[in-house]
């Protein structure tokens, strides 16, 4: 942002900015005896991970004060969906945190099933198949991670391996759904459609290539002298101040506690997985660092388990409720362009019944209704707890939906973590709470 600045006898020091209390901080800086040089570093700037604003206040190299300003996206994800069928607000979600899709659209989904009163009734197929979707998608999300904040650091190689090893992940993901990101995969019932033939075994040779690659990473950062001197004792946050500003994910484990949805409120099936929650005691980004690392290992476990379950006792089966009037079709058929539906679906559609066909176009169209209400579901994402508060009013759109997104709450974290310490450290800390503006702006 451009600053003028007139230095007259009289008046002293005039700051003409345009950007909230920016003249009140500037005041106050420049009455203080002490010199101060009050900078922002954003809202285009490399390290803060989207367009977010730190306003710092120097002291020499030191930090003094540190805030946050958001907003810069400004997206109105929440308040589009009031204006859309219960379905179509997946679409909406998947996009906040976009390094996350599935994780929005599930704890969406879950939410409004909870309303419906279907929770148990999500067939079997269906949650493993999500459970396989969040897994991959959590190693993808890490991967970017610690990729980007290898860079930041000055670590070309790590970016180059985080990226490569992603493209694994997103290519699997476009296999199985279609899209690599915001997929809108996962609806109110189930998925949208089956796995294709031959994914059990795509996922099977990303298994066998996926853990070297992550000891490749480990190798260039773990005891690297550079990566160690900027990660360790930097950003200190401990478990109070953790508990004290609601942060979760991997800043709250690398604290010492092992707070994970997926064991302490299991759902989707989690409680039936064998997997262990990675914790470190070092309160610093080194360790936030580490329990990234251990947390992509433990969810290679948890696909192979969910592999062996759709290769044995799941094997075939519904992927989306059985109840006509919520779950929409999923024997989904491509026309020889790849594009349309085939003409013998189209057949199979129009030549079952005109009720049928009447109730499949209202079900699109309209929507199903969901009784009056309000639900608050929850699931583990990369960056913590992401949950969605889901309110209707009996009707076939949302009357609210709000989402608990981690990282607008962990960013919370900056002034704690970056205060007292050096401008350059301000990086480290922000790339260690690892947030998504998309979610933050929604």
């Amino acid at each position: 942002m451009s600053t003028t600045e007139t230095a007259t006898e009289t008046q002293g020091r005039i700051y003409d900015v345009a950007g909230q209390d920016w003249d009140e901080l500037v005041k106050t800086v420049s009455e203080s005896s002490d010199e101060r040089l009050v900078v922002n570093m954003g809202p285009q700037h490399p390290s803060t991970h989207g367009v977010l604003r730190l306003v710092l206040t120097l002291d020499g190299e030191t930090v003094t004060d540190a805030r946050t300003v958001i907003g810069y996206l400004h997206t109105g994800i929440e308040k589009n969906m009031e204006f859309r069928t219960w379905t179509q607000g997946v679409t909406f979600v998947t996009r906040m945190d976009y390094l996350a899709p599935i994780f929005n659209e599930t704890a969406y989904c879950m939410g409004v099933e909870k309303l419906l009163g279907i929770t148990d009734r999500i067939p079997d197929r269906a949650q493993a198949i999500r459970v396989l979707t969040m897994e991959l998608t959590r190693i993808s999300s890490h991967l970017v991670a610690i990729a980007t904040f290898g860079l930041e650091l000055g670590a070309t190689t790590p970016m180059l391996f985080g990226f490569r090893e992603r493209e694994m992940v997103l290519d699997i993901m476009e296999y199985i759904t279609g899209l690599r990101m915001n997929m809108a995969y996962v609806r109110p019932g189930g998925v949208s459609v089956d796995l294709p033939a031959g994914a059990v075994d795509k996922i099977g040779e990303f298994l066998k290539v996926m853990p070297d690659r992550i000891k490749e990473m480990r190798k260039l950062l773990d005891a690297n002298p550079v990566y160690t001197r900027r990660t360790k004792d930097v950003a200190y946050l401990d478990l109070t101040g953790c508990m004290a500003l609601g942060v979760t994910g991997p800043m709250l484990r690398a604290a010492g506690l092992p707070w994970d949805l997926r064991k302490s409120q299991p759902y989707c099936g989690y409680e039936t997985y064998e997997f262990e929650v990675p914790t470190q005691n070092t309160c610093d980004v080194y360790g936030r660092y580490l329990v990234r690392m251990d947390e992509m290992e433990e969810s290679l476990k948890i696909i192979e388990q969910v592999l062996d379950r759709l290769s044995g006792p799941l094997k075939t089966g519904p992927v989306m409720i059985e109840d006509k009037k919520i779950g929409w079709p999923s024997q989904l058929a491509l026309g020889p362009d790849g594009l349309g539906n085939s003409p013998d679906h189209i057949a199979h559609i129009m030549g079952s019944s005109m009720e049928a066909l009447i109730h499949h176009f209202k079900l699109v169209t309209e929507g199903f209704r969901v009784p009056a209400g309000q639900a608050y579901a929850s699931v583990e994402s990369p960056r913590g707890e992401l949950g969605a508060h889901v309110v209707s009013d009996g009707g076939t759109r949302p009357y609210r939906v709000h989402f608990r997104d981690p990282s607008f709450t962990n960013l919370q974290a900056v002034p704690a973590t970056c205060e007292g310490g050096m401008v350059a450290d301000v990086i480290a800390a922000v790339a260690s709470i690892d947030p998504v503006m998309g979610g933050v702006d929604r």
